[in-house]
């Protein structure tokens, strides 16, 4: 049910196949993300056109509107926003932490003013395992304590060594939530098994059902496979830490000794720390982060720095920019951006992108596409979204053929020379 397994690698760079209940994800991959249980503008099968394999949703906006028991009532966040293929859904830490003056800390959790209707709610670790469970994607992510970017180091451990302290309470909650405990075998080995003691819902990690009960849980019930379906989602811890090794490290060795994980999110970057400090922490971790364990790195969106996280370990990547800049008239091609809106563009039958094969690129020159900005027609925001997200995701298509084929040193290069030529 929740499985990763590693096709290729060129350097740090990795091809994977994450199967998940919802399907099968082909890495290194961009997610697109829905914060309301939209993708801003685009329907699901826009989304799906683009060849988006996992998209994302918003656990604090979920939360405030419509509420996770009405999302469950509607059969779960899949029925609700009629997207079949996996889902993810983050903790809501990033959007509770972003408020500011509106929420309150404290080692139980945080308390804020909703920005919605003025209403004060607490987000715990247990909340937060408890709303996505409702939500029901694929992927649950743990609660943590987000930092501003390029914190102090004092402030920064804080919020690295809290995290940590929130995850064993996540873990503890999804297993009630979720019907599993992790249980530890005398010669050290690990295995899943239902609440029950009746059936293992995942493989022993180096050992049979049989080796289990003759390595040191001889005391509990014959475990025995069973033909009841497997959990339906699984827990990701994130790290943190902010710009420092040090915390990253301790950030790294703590999460791996609540584990085992089906995958590990990398937080708090890109947050307005310089470029080459968030490829330093990536190249610091990627010899420590277990090799077929599937590694997400949170909020990254832009083309370039898909390229620069694949080429350091990176499989899985989501940022809302993509959308975002397509609402405005940014749109994205191999040689940089260019404005939509701009006059340059006035009655071009060109293409956007004459290499993409999305329904804005394939369907309508640049000049109409102007001029739906021009006349402020919703179809022109949708055209270019659509371009953007099929862009990233192709993007992911393209640097997975290369490391499967042993060029992705060299494409990636020269992609990112052409990309930057122009100032991309």
């Amino acid at each position: 049910m929740f499985e990763f397994r590693l096709d290729a690698t060129q350097g740090l760079a990795r091809a994977g196949t994450l199967t998940l209940p919802h399907g099968t994800v082909t890495t290194p991959a961009f997610m697109p993300v829905g914060t309301h249980g939209v993708v801003r503008g685009l329907s699901a099968a826009d989304v799906a056109r683009t060849g988006a394999q996992i998209i994302l949703g918003n656990t604090y906006h979920l939360h405030l509107r419509p509420g996770e028991g009405v999302v469950q009532a509607m059969g779960g966040l899949h029925r609700f926003t009629t997207w079949p293929r996996p889902m993810l859904t983050d903790s809501g830490g990033f959007q509770v932490f972003s408020l500011e003056s509106l929420r309150r800390i404290d080692e139980d959790g945080v308390e804020f003013q909703s920005h919605v209707d003025g209403t004060y709610r607490k987000l715990t670790p247990e909340r937060a395992m408890e709303i996505q469970w409702a939500l029901g994607a694929d992927i649950a992510m743990a609660f943590d304590h987000v930092v501003p970017g390029q914190a102090p180091h004092d402030l920064a451990r804080e919020g690295m060594e809290r995290t940590l302290r929130w995850l064993g309470r996540c873990k503890t909650r999804h297993a009630e939530l979720t019907g599993v405990q992790t249980v530890r075998r005398s010669d050290g080995q690990t295995v899943r098994l239902s609440v029950d003691r009746e059936s293992i819902l995942t493989d022993t990690i180096g050992g049979s059902a049989s080796q289990l009960a003759e390595s040191g849980l001889s005391d509990r019930p014959t475990v025995r496979p069973s033909d009841r379906p497997t959990v339906r989602q699984t827990l990701w811890p994130i790290l943190q830490g902010g710009t420092h090794d040090d915390l990253r490290r301790r950030s790294l060795e703590g999460t791996l000794a609540q584990g085992p994980w089906t995958g590990i999110a990398i937080g708090g970057l890109s947050v307005g720390e310089p470029k080459p400090v968030m490829h330093r922490i990536l190249e610091a971790l990627a010899p420590d982060l277990p090799r077929e364990t599937p590694r997400y790195l949170m909020g990254v969106g832009f083309p370039s720095d898909l390229l620069e996280g694949i080429a350091r370990g990176v499989d899985l990547f989501d940022c809302v920019a993509a959308t975002r800049n397509g609402r405005h008239g940014t749109a994205w091609l191999p040689t940089g951006r260019v404005n939509v809106r701009g006059a340059g563009l006035k009655g071009s039958i060109e293409p956007l992108d004459p290499e993409c094969d999305c329904e804005a690129c394939t369907g309508y020159p640049r000049g109409y596409l102007r001029h739906l900005f021009v006349v402020e027609d919703m179809l022109g925001l949708r055209l270019v979204s659509v371009h953007n997200v099929r862009f990233l995701v192709r993007l992911g298509e393209q640097a997975r053929a290369h490391i499967l084929d042993g060029t992705f040193d060299g494409w990636s290069r020269e992609w990112l020379r052409r990309y930057h030529a122009r100032g991309g």
